[in-house]
């Protein structure tokens, strides 16, 4: 945002006169937080506007509505920023006056953004027929998205991986069992118990790490080139993992991959990292050998991969990345089925994103193809990736576990009613345990026993009307829909700090286990305080993660 817009914004705040009444109370608070906010880059205003209303200023800093409303105002002051990008790209010469109107509009529709989402439809439908048929895997088609600059297609690893000869339950048997435990590698992770701990900071370069990554239970695939020339490869994304590797020549272990290993003797950009280097310390888990800067990553289920640091250069759909730091794998072992590494995208220093930094603003967006459409997800970087009109949620930062995509999460909703379940079961504690965490790799949606417990109990007492059937898997709640072409379920809603509301499409939380009519809530209960929103629950909507400023966004276009 340009100082003209600011100081723009920071005056219209301080109208008392101003004719929107609805908007006036956030105004008046944005006003004092974009102060702060301002002061806080170490800028100042012009002397004029400093003395302007400081008592008003002052007063409004400690104002129960500035508290109460400090997330919502958040929200707005992130909104204004994305207009104003957008706006001073091409329209650097309309008047001042119009952007205030736009602005204006912005406060409006969010000061009253709770009032038009607190009531969600209470039933939607779900055609079973349709979703039946999505289930039976089709050959793999021609692609139809154009990959673009720092946008590459986004792949399901059924579409990649699967025998045509298998059957949706198969495979549905399959991936429950990797998520089981892609979530046991999770929950080994985000945990701060004084065991966990002590093994931790006693566990040296050779030893094992528990990663957040369960590689097994890695679902979306892209194709990027590593070295010069380019050698395509498929690699798993991961929300949660802060480290890019593949396998690489000479292999003295390695598992089966569908393109051929990469061979660094072959890249003309591939540079080995010295042990003294920078980007060395970096590692959580390094070693040396040779001078040469090794590293290791080893996973819950005894999977691991170890290597050499390397600086490579990447191709990322129309896009060269020079001098990215990757780990070149030599012994390799585990679950991870066709992909030839993977590429981490959490919020450290070492994950793509924290390595692109300035030249992608820290953001990135996803979406995850919806099952059966036969069409390939996305997944692009830089602020382009972030929507207008999306629905802005904030980040939660957990200072013990800084790499992971944590939400607010406030409540659960089930047909238009938000349920009496406290707050405080989704937040991070004081030692950094529970929360809700973003999560690419994990396929359902863990909540704690408590609240998974009112929000099933919720729903099955909202379809008395549809058969009952046996659980199947991780599932205790399904339903017998053979014969049935669509049924009407209710509507199941996130609740987020600040007010925003995310109501599912039915297909993401009512789910076929077989080919016969099968379909369960896709939900399932946390053996610890940790909430995960899982992949399944994300299918076909736009995902936009902005690290840098702190807030994810949902929608507002589906996939």
């Amino acid at each position: 945002m340009s100082l003209n817009q600011f100081v723009c914004i920071w005056n219209l705040a301080g109208n008392h006169h101003t004719t929107n009444t609805k908007a006036l109370p956030y105004l008046l608070c944005c006003r004092v937080l974009m102060d702060i906010m301002f002061n806080s880059t170490k800028k100042s205003f012009p002397n004029s506007i400093i003395s302007q209303q400081v008592t008003v200023i002052s007063s409004l800093l400690s104002s129960p509505l500035c508290i109460s409303n400090q997330i919502k105002i958040l929200i707005i002051i992130y909104q204004i920023n994305l207009h104003s990008s957008v706006l001073t790209k091409t329209m650097d010469n309309v008047p001042l006056l119009l952007l205030i109107l736009v602005i204006l509009s912005t406060l409006s529709t969010s000061a009253s953004s709770e009032a038009a989402t607190s009531s969600p439809s209470d039933y939607q439908e779900l055609n079973v027929e349709e979703t039946i048929v999505a289930t039976k895997l089709k050959a793999k088609e021609a692609d139809n998205l154009e990959e673009g600059k720092w946008k590459v297609k986004l792949v399901h690893r059924d579409r990649i991986n699967s025998a045509p000869g298998k059957d949706h339950e198969t495979r549905f048997q399959a991936r429950m069992e990797r998520d089981l435990k892609r979530v046991a590698s999770l929950l080994r992770r985000l945990s701060n118990s004084n065991s966990y701990v002590e093994a931790e900071q006693e566990a040296g370069f050779g030893s094992d790490v528990v990663s957040g990554t369960e590689e097994g239970s890695g679902e979306y695939f892209v194709r990027i080139g590593i070295g010069s020339p380019p050698t395509y490869q498929y690699v798993v994304i991961d929300s949660g993992s802060d480290i890019v590797w593949v396998q690489c020549q000479p292999c003295s272990q390695c598992y089966n991959q569908s393109d051929p290993i990469f061979n660094p003797a072959h890249s003309a950009s591939y540079t080995g990292v010295s042990c003294s280097s920078a980007v060395c310390d970096q590692l959580d888990n390094a070693g040396c050998h040779e001078g040469r800067c090794r590293y290791e990553v080893s996973y819950g289920d005894g999977s691991y991969t170890k290597g050499t640091l390397a600086l490579e250069t990447l191709t990322l759909g129309r896009t060269v990345i020079r001098n990215t730091a990757i780990g070149c794998g030599h012994w390799n072992q585990g679950m991870f089925v066709g992909a030839a590494g993977l590429l981490g995208l959490g919020a450290g220093p070492m994950s793509f994103v924290g390595q692109l930094g300035g030249q992608t603003g820290g953001a990135f967006g996803y979406c995850l193809l919806t099952r059966g459409t036969g069409s390939s997800g996305s997944l692009q970087f830089g602020r382009q990736a972030m929507p207008l009109g999306a629905a802005w949620v904030p980040l939660i930062r957990n200072p013990f576990f800084p790499s992971f995509y944590y939400v607010g999460l406030s409540g659960l909703g089930v047909g238009g009613s938000r349920l009496n379940i406290s707050e405080d079961v989704f937040r991070v504690t004081d030692l950094g345990d529970g929360g809700v965490v973003m999560d690419t790799g994990t396929a359902v949606t863990r909540l704690p026993t408590l609240a998974y417990n009112a929000f099933r109990d919720a729903f099955v007492a909202q379809t008395t009307n549809l058969p009952r059937a046996s659980g199947v898997s991780i599932f205790d709640t399904c339903y017998d829909l053979n014969g049935f072409v669509t049924v009407r379920v209710p509507t199941v809603s996130f609740y987020f700090s600040g007010g925003q509301i995310l109501t599912l499409p039915a297909r993401n939380f009512l789910i076929p286990a077989d080919d016969v009519g099968t379909f369960c809530f896709a939900f399932a209960p946390s053996p610890s305080g940790l909430s995960i929103i899982g992949n399944i629950q994300q299918e076909g909507i736009q995902i936009s993660v902005d690290g840098a400023n702190g807030f994810v966004g949902f929608g507002p276009d589906v996939c």
